[in-house]
Protein backbone atom coordinates (compact mmCIF):
# COMPACT_ATOMS: atom_id res chain seq x y z
CA UNK A 1 0.00 0.00 0.00
CA UNK A 2 1.25 3.42 -0.68
CA UNK A 3 2.04 5.51 2.38
CA UNK A 4 0.11 8.18 1.23
CA UNK A 5 -3.03 6.41 1.80
CA UNK A 6 -2.27 5.08 5.22
CA UNK A 7 -4.50 6.72 7.73
CA UNK A 8 -2.77 8.73 10.30
CA UNK A 9 -3.30 9.93 13.78
CA UNK A 10 -4.91 13.01 14.37
CA UNK A 11 -2.61 16.48 14.43
CA UNK A 12 -2.48 18.34 17.60
CA UNK A 13 -3.67 21.85 16.09
CA UNK A 14 -3.47 25.33 17.74
CA UNK A 15 -5.59 28.41 16.96
CA UNK A 16 -3.50 31.01 17.71
CA UNK A 17 -2.76 34.41 15.70
CA UNK A 18 0.95 34.64 14.71
CA UNK A 19 0.61 38.95 13.79
CA UNK A 20 -0.65 41.19 15.51
CA UNK A 21 -2.41 43.45 13.47
CA UNK A 22 -4.11 46.92 13.89
CA UNK A 23 -5.87 48.58 10.91
CA UNK A 24 -7.06 52.27 10.19
CA UNK A 25 -9.74 52.74 7.55
CA UNK A 26 -8.57 55.82 6.32
CA UNK A 27 -4.90 55.94 6.47
CA UNK A 28 -2.44 56.10 3.83
CA UNK A 29 0.44 55.01 5.71
CA UNK A 30 1.26 51.05 6.17
CA UNK A 31 3.56 49.54 8.59
CA UNK A 32 5.02 45.69 8.47
CA UNK A 33 7.59 45.38 11.12
CA UNK A 34 8.70 43.11 13.53
CA UNK A 35 11.85 40.04 14.55
CA UNK A 36 10.14 37.88 11.77
CA UNK A 37 12.36 38.91 8.64
CA UNK A 38 10.61 36.33 5.96
CA UNK A 39 7.06 37.14 7.27
CA UNK A 40 7.40 40.82 7.13
CA UNK A 41 9.25 40.61 3.73
CA UNK A 42 6.20 38.65 2.31
CA UNK A 43 3.59 40.59 3.91
CA UNK A 44 4.97 44.03 2.73
CA UNK A 45 5.43 42.28 -0.78
CA UNK A 46 2.15 41.50 -0.93
CA UNK A 47 0.81 44.79 0.43
CA UNK A 48 2.92 46.48 -2.34
CA UNK A 49 1.18 44.58 -5.06
CA UNK A 50 -2.43 45.47 -3.60
CA UNK A 51 -1.19 48.94 -3.43
CA UNK A 52 0.40 49.52 -6.75
CA UNK A 53 -1.97 47.11 -8.50
CA UNK A 54 0.63 45.01 -10.43
CA UNK A 55 2.10 48.46 -11.96
CA UNK A 56 6.08 47.80 -12.00
CA UNK A 57 6.88 50.67 -14.57
CA UNK A 58 9.87 52.16 -12.66
CA UNK A 59 8.09 55.26 -13.15
CA UNK A 60 4.38 55.55 -11.23
CA UNK A 61 5.38 54.29 -7.76
CA UNK A 62 9.14 54.39 -6.33
CA UNK A 63 10.84 51.86 -3.93
CA UNK A 64 14.02 52.74 -1.52
CA UNK A 65 16.19 50.37 -0.20
CA UNK A 66 16.22 50.89 3.38
CA UNK A 67 19.45 49.04 4.31
CA UNK A 68 21.60 51.65 5.88
CA UNK A 69 25.74 50.87 7.11
CA UNK A 70 26.23 54.40 8.95
CA UNK A 71 24.21 57.23 9.86
CA UNK A 72 24.53 59.59 6.38
CA UNK A 73 22.99 56.41 4.76
CA UNK A 74 20.24 56.89 6.39
CA UNK A 75 20.19 60.45 6.23
CA UNK A 76 20.46 59.95 2.43
CA UNK A 77 17.61 57.18 2.26
CA UNK A 78 15.21 59.17 4.05
CA UNK A 79 16.23 62.51 1.86
CA UNK A 80 14.97 60.59 -1.08
CA UNK A 81 12.01 58.56 0.46
CA UNK A 82 10.96 62.29 1.78
CA UNK A 83 11.55 64.03 -2.16
CA UNK A 84 9.30 60.81 -3.64
CA UNK A 85 6.54 61.64 -1.34
CA UNK A 86 6.33 65.05 -2.19
CA UNK A 87 6.40 64.75 -5.80
CA UNK A 88 3.56 64.28 -7.65
CA UNK A 89 3.20 60.20 -9.81
CA UNK A 90 4.98 60.85 -13.55
CA UNK A 91 1.34 60.11 -15.22
CA UNK A 92 -0.26 61.22 -12.23
CA UNK A 93 -3.06 59.28 -10.35
CA UNK A 94 -2.11 56.88 -7.31
CA UNK A 95 1.46 56.81 -6.40
CA UNK A 96 2.82 54.72 -3.54
CA UNK A 97 6.50 55.14 -1.93
CA UNK A 98 7.96 52.01 0.05
CA UNK A 99 11.07 52.56 2.39
CA UNK A 100 11.60 48.75 2.14
CA UNK A 101 13.76 46.90 4.70
CA UNK A 102 14.57 50.34 6.62
CA UNK A 103 17.59 49.15 8.79
CA UNK A 104 17.83 52.30 11.05
CA UNK A 105 15.08 52.71 13.17
CA UNK A 106 15.86 50.62 16.19
CA UNK A 107 17.94 50.94 19.15
CA UNK A 108 21.66 49.81 17.61
CA UNK A 109 24.19 52.54 16.84
CA UNK A 110 23.52 53.67 13.56
CA UNK A 111 20.26 54.10 14.42
CA UNK A 112 21.04 56.18 17.58
CA UNK A 113 23.17 58.42 15.44
CA UNK A 114 22.00 61.94 16.13
CA UNK A 115 22.20 62.27 12.19
CA UNK A 116 19.84 59.31 11.76
CA UNK A 117 17.50 60.52 14.55
CA UNK A 118 16.58 63.77 12.99
CA UNK A 119 16.02 62.37 9.49
CA UNK A 120 13.74 60.39 10.65
CA UNK A 121 12.10 62.90 12.94
CA UNK A 122 11.83 64.69 9.26
CA UNK A 123 9.74 62.01 8.04
CA UNK A 124 8.10 62.05 10.67
CA UNK A 125 7.07 65.82 10.30
CA UNK A 126 6.20 64.92 6.50
CA UNK A 127 4.03 62.19 7.37
CA UNK A 128 1.82 63.62 10.48
CA UNK A 129 1.96 66.73 8.21
CA UNK A 130 -0.60 64.40 5.84
CA UNK A 131 0.29 63.24 2.31
CA UNK A 132 -0.81 64.64 -0.66
CA UNK A 133 -4.07 63.16 -2.66
CA UNK A 134 -3.05 60.08 -4.16
CA UNK A 135 -0.28 59.44 -2.23
CA UNK A 136 0.46 56.13 0.17
CA UNK A 137 3.47 55.35 2.26
CA UNK A 138 4.72 51.70 3.08
CA UNK A 139 7.11 51.10 5.55
CA UNK A 140 8.75 47.58 6.04
CA UNK A 141 11.37 47.37 8.54
CA UNK A 142 12.45 44.55 11.76
CA UNK A 143 13.06 47.23 14.55
CA UNK A 144 11.35 50.31 15.22
CA UNK A 145 12.11 51.43 18.63
CA UNK A 146 8.59 51.76 20.13
CA UNK A 147 9.94 54.50 23.08
CA UNK A 148 10.03 57.14 20.41
CA UNK A 149 7.64 59.70 18.82
CA UNK A 150 7.65 58.28 15.44
CA UNK A 151 6.45 54.94 16.19
CA UNK A 152 3.53 56.06 18.34
CA UNK A 153 2.83 58.25 15.62
CA UNK A 154 2.44 55.16 13.68
CA UNK A 155 0.27 53.50 16.32
CA UNK A 156 -2.01 56.28 15.83
CA UNK A 157 -2.50 57.12 12.15
CA UNK A 158 -0.82 53.81 10.18
CA UNK A 159 -2.21 50.51 9.27
CA UNK A 160 0.49 48.30 11.11
CA UNK A 161 1.25 45.15 10.94
CA UNK A 162 3.58 43.42 13.45
CA UNK A 163 5.32 39.72 12.86
CA UNK A 164 7.29 39.02 15.43
CA UNK A 165 9.07 35.29 15.66
CA UNK A 166 7.57 33.25 18.23
CA UNK A 167 9.53 32.92 21.56
CA UNK A 168 10.73 29.87 21.81
CA UNK A 169 11.65 30.61 25.50
CA UNK A 170 7.60 30.55 26.48
CA UNK A 171 5.63 27.56 27.15
CA UNK A 172 3.40 26.44 24.64
CA UNK A 173 6.17 27.79 21.81
CA UNK A 174 5.34 24.41 20.12
CA UNK A 175 2.17 24.85 19.26
CA UNK A 176 2.77 28.79 18.23
CA UNK A 177 5.09 26.77 15.50
CA UNK A 178 3.03 24.52 14.59
CA UNK A 179 0.21 26.22 13.75
CA UNK A 180 2.06 28.54 11.52
CA UNK A 181 4.01 25.48 9.89
CA UNK A 182 0.64 24.20 9.63
CA UNK A 183 -0.48 27.31 7.81
CA UNK A 184 2.57 27.19 5.39
CA UNK A 185 1.72 23.75 4.39
CA UNK A 186 -1.43 24.28 3.16
CA UNK A 187 -0.52 25.95 0.15
CA UNK A 188 1.39 23.42 -0.94
CA UNK A 189 -1.03 20.72 -0.21
CA UNK A 190 1.66 19.32 2.37
CA UNK A 191 0.24 17.35 5.68
CA UNK A 192 2.31 16.29 8.32
CA UNK A 193 2.54 12.59 10.68
CA UNK A 194 2.36 13.60 14.33
CA UNK A 195 6.19 12.79 14.99
CA UNK A 196 7.21 14.24 11.50
CA UNK A 197 5.37 17.51 12.73
CA UNK A 198 6.91 17.40 15.81
CA UNK A 199 10.39 16.66 14.60
CA UNK A 200 10.13 19.06 11.60
CA UNK A 201 9.44 22.05 14.60
CA UNK A 202 12.29 21.26 16.36
CA UNK A 203 14.69 21.14 13.39
CA UNK A 204 13.11 24.37 11.10
CA UNK A 205 12.85 26.29 14.44
CA UNK A 206 10.78 29.60 14.51
CA UNK A 207 11.34 31.48 11.79
CA UNK A 208 9.14 31.74 8.81
CA UNK A 209 11.54 32.22 6.20
CA UNK A 210 13.54 28.75 6.96
CA UNK A 211 10.18 26.83 7.68
CA UNK A 212 9.18 28.18 3.74
CA UNK A 213 12.37 26.86 2.29
CA UNK A 214 12.55 23.45 4.38
CA UNK A 215 9.05 22.87 3.30
CA UNK A 216 9.98 23.99 -0.47
CA UNK A 217 12.42 21.41 -0.15
CA UNK A 218 9.87 18.80 0.92
CA UNK A 219 7.27 19.08 -1.10
CA UNK A 220 10.08 18.80 -4.39
CA UNK A 221 11.39 15.61 -2.63
CA UNK A 222 7.94 14.18 -2.46
CA UNK A 223 6.46 15.42 -5.75
CA UNK A 224 2.89 14.04 -6.07
CA UNK A 225 2.80 12.08 -2.33
CA UNK A 226 2.15 14.87 0.14
CA UNK A 227 2.23 13.11 3.13
CA UNK A 228 5.22 13.72 4.86
CA UNK A 229 6.38 11.05 7.58
CA UNK A 230 9.23 11.11 10.31
CA UNK A 231 11.46 9.33 7.31
CA UNK A 232 10.77 11.96 5.03
CA UNK A 233 12.06 15.21 7.48
CA UNK A 234 15.07 12.80 8.40
CA UNK A 235 16.19 13.08 5.01
CA UNK A 236 15.86 16.29 3.55
CA UNK A 237 15.37 18.96 7.17
CA UNK A 238 19.37 19.99 8.45
CA UNK A 239 19.73 17.95 11.71
CA UNK A 240 19.95 21.00 14.88
CA UNK A 241 20.85 20.66 18.24
CA UNK A 242 17.42 20.78 19.28
CA UNK A 243 16.50 18.33 16.53
CA UNK A 244 19.05 16.04 18.34
CA UNK A 245 18.02 16.32 21.67
CA UNK A 246 14.31 15.95 19.90
CA UNK A 247 15.46 13.11 17.79
CA UNK A 248 17.25 11.15 21.14
CA UNK A 249 14.10 11.43 23.19
CA UNK A 250 11.98 9.66 20.85
CA UNK A 251 14.43 6.80 20.03
CA UNK A 252 14.67 6.65 24.12
CA UNK A 253 11.08 6.55 24.52
CA UNK A 254 10.66 4.22 21.53
CA UNK A 255 13.06 1.58 22.80
CA UNK A 256 15.50 2.37 20.17
CA UNK A 257 18.63 1.92 21.76
CA UNK A 258 20.86 2.08 18.07
CA UNK A 259 19.20 5.04 16.96
CA UNK A 260 20.11 6.83 20.03
CA UNK A 261 23.77 5.41 20.69
CA UNK A 262 23.87 6.54 17.17
CA UNK A 263 22.96 10.15 18.07
CA UNK A 264 24.85 10.16 20.87
CA UNK A 265 28.38 9.33 19.40
CA UNK A 266 27.70 11.29 16.83
CA UNK A 267 27.41 14.72 19.72
CA UNK A 268 30.52 13.39 21.26
CA UNK A 269 32.04 13.22 18.49
CA UNK A 270 31.39 16.91 17.43
CA UNK A 271 32.79 18.00 21.20
CA UNK A 272 29.48 17.62 23.19
CA UNK A 273 29.89 17.14 26.48
CA UNK A 274 28.36 13.86 28.09
CA UNK A 275 26.70 15.92 31.05
CA UNK A 276 25.45 18.56 28.33
CA UNK A 277 24.18 15.46 26.62
CA UNK A 278 22.36 13.31 29.41
CA UNK A 279 20.75 16.79 31.31
CA UNK A 280 19.60 18.26 27.73
CA UNK A 281 18.07 14.97 26.08
CA UNK A 282 18.16 11.71 28.22
CA UNK A 283 17.53 13.38 31.98
CA UNK A 284 13.95 15.56 30.90
CA UNK A 285 12.88 12.67 28.47
CA UNK A 286 13.06 9.99 31.46
CA UNK A 287 11.66 12.56 34.17
CA UNK A 288 8.35 13.27 31.72
CA UNK A 289 7.99 9.95 30.43
CA UNK A 290 7.56 8.94 34.75
CA UNK A 291 5.28 11.52 35.47
CA UNK A 292 3.35 10.99 31.87
CA UNK A 293 2.75 7.69 33.33
CA UNK A 294 1.62 8.51 36.48
CA UNK A 295 -0.97 10.68 35.20
CA UNK A 296 -2.45 8.08 32.90
CA UNK A 297 -2.76 5.48 36.11
CA UNK A 298 -3.74 7.71 38.25
CA UNK A 299 -5.68 11.06 36.66
CA UNK A 300 -6.63 8.73 33.68
CA UNK A 301 -5.32 11.34 31.62
CA UNK A 302 -5.81 10.33 27.80
CA UNK A 303 -2.59 10.27 25.98
CA UNK A 304 -4.16 10.28 22.54
CA UNK A 305 -6.33 13.56 22.81
CA UNK A 306 -4.35 17.07 23.97
CA UNK A 307 -7.78 18.52 25.40
CA UNK A 308 -8.41 15.25 27.12
CA UNK A 309 -5.15 15.10 28.92
CA UNK A 310 -4.90 18.84 29.66
CA UNK A 311 -8.26 18.24 31.33
CA UNK A 312 -7.53 15.27 33.80
CA UNK A 313 -4.31 17.10 34.67
CA UNK A 314 -6.25 20.33 35.60
CA UNK A 315 -8.79 18.21 37.58
CA UNK A 316 -6.50 17.59 40.11
CA UNK A 317 -6.21 18.95 43.51
CA UNK A 318 -3.72 21.44 43.80
CA UNK A 319 -1.44 19.19 46.04
CA UNK A 320 -1.52 16.77 43.34
CA UNK A 321 0.06 19.26 40.59
CA UNK A 322 2.23 20.59 42.45
CA UNK A 323 5.38 18.47 41.49
CA UNK A 324 4.63 19.13 38.17
CA UNK A 325 6.30 21.18 35.57
CA UNK A 326 5.11 24.64 36.03
CA UNK A 327 4.79 27.07 33.28
CA UNK A 328 6.83 30.19 33.49
CA UNK A 329 4.29 32.46 33.85
CA UNK A 330 3.43 31.05 37.03
CA UNK A 331 -0.46 30.01 35.51
CA UNK A 332 -0.29 25.98 35.87
CA UNK A 333 1.08 23.02 34.95
CA UNK A 334 2.99 23.32 31.60
CA UNK A 335 0.89 20.41 30.35
CA UNK A 336 2.45 19.60 26.53
CA UNK A 337 5.71 18.42 27.16
CA UNK A 338 3.91 15.94 29.26
CA UNK A 339 1.65 15.17 26.63
CA UNK A 340 3.82 14.92 24.40
CA UNK A 341 5.71 11.73 26.26
CA UNK A 342 2.68 9.91 26.95
CA UNK A 343 2.42 7.77 24.11
CA UNK A 344 6.01 6.89 24.90
CA UNK A 345 4.96 5.87 28.73
CA UNK A 346 2.79 3.04 27.72
CA UNK A 347 5.31 1.43 26.97
CA UNK A 348 6.89 1.14 30.44
CA UNK A 349 5.48 0.36 33.49
CA UNK A 350 5.88 3.09 36.49
CA UNK A 351 8.13 0.52 38.31
CA UNK A 352 10.82 0.50 35.62
CA UNK A 353 10.01 3.84 35.16
CA UNK A 354 11.11 4.56 39.01
CA UNK A 355 14.24 1.84 38.08
CA UNK A 356 15.22 4.20 35.20
CA UNK A 357 15.17 7.36 37.16
CA UNK A 358 17.41 5.88 39.55
CA UNK A 359 19.56 4.57 37.35
CA UNK A 360 19.54 7.96 35.26
CA UNK A 361 20.86 10.21 38.46
CA UNK A 362 23.11 7.53 39.00
CA UNK A 363 24.46 7.98 35.74
CA UNK A 364 24.63 11.74 35.62
CA UNK A 365 26.73 11.58 39.18
CA UNK A 366 29.39 9.31 37.36
CA UNK A 367 29.72 11.36 35.04
CA UNK A 368 30.08 14.23 37.07
CA UNK A 369 32.54 12.61 39.49
CA UNK A 370 34.07 9.46 38.20
CA UNK A 371 37.00 8.75 35.62
CA UNK A 372 34.60 6.35 33.64
CA UNK A 373 34.67 6.39 30.02
CA UNK A 374 31.62 8.92 28.95
CA UNK A 375 30.83 6.85 26.12
CA UNK A 376 30.43 3.56 28.17
CA UNK A 377 28.34 5.34 30.82
CA UNK A 378 25.64 6.69 28.17
CA UNK A 379 25.69 3.51 26.41
CA UNK A 380 24.81 1.43 29.36
CA UNK A 381 22.07 3.71 30.11
CA UNK A 382 20.80 3.71 27.07
CA UNK A 383 20.85 -0.20 26.92
CA UNK A 384 19.32 -0.08 30.56
CA UNK A 385 16.33 2.26 29.26
CA UNK A 386 15.59 0.12 26.02
CA UNK A 387 15.35 -3.22 27.77
CA UNK A 388 12.90 -1.57 30.15
CA UNK A 389 10.08 -1.55 27.61
CA UNK A 390 7.41 -4.11 27.69
CA UNK A 391 6.34 -5.80 24.77
CA UNK A 392 3.32 -4.13 22.97
CA UNK A 393 0.85 -7.51 24.01
CA UNK A 394 1.54 -6.36 27.63
CA UNK A 395 1.13 -2.59 26.93
CA UNK A 396 -1.54 -0.34 29.23
CA UNK A 397 -3.10 0.91 26.23
CA UNK A 398 -6.43 2.17 26.56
Amino acid sequence: MNRCTLAQSPVLRYTIPVAAKKTTSSSRIYVVVGTDDGQVREEALKLWNDLTKGVEDGFTHEVFEGSAANAMEAVDICARTIEALQTYSMFGGEKCVWLKGATFMGNDRTSEAEAALDSVEKLHSILSAGLAQGVSFLLSAAKIDKRRRFWKFLGEAASVQIFDKIDMGVDGWEGQVASLVEEKAKPLGLEFDDDALELFIMQAGEASGQIANELEKLSLFLGDCKQITLEDVRAIVPLSRAGVIFETGKALQAGNASRAISLIDEQLELGESAVAIIRASIIPTVRNLFMSRILIERAKASPFNYRDFESAVNRLPASEKAWLPQKKSGDGVNVYPLFMSAKGAQLFTLAALQKIMYATAKADKLLVTSGLDERLVLHRLVTEIASAIITPQKSLRK
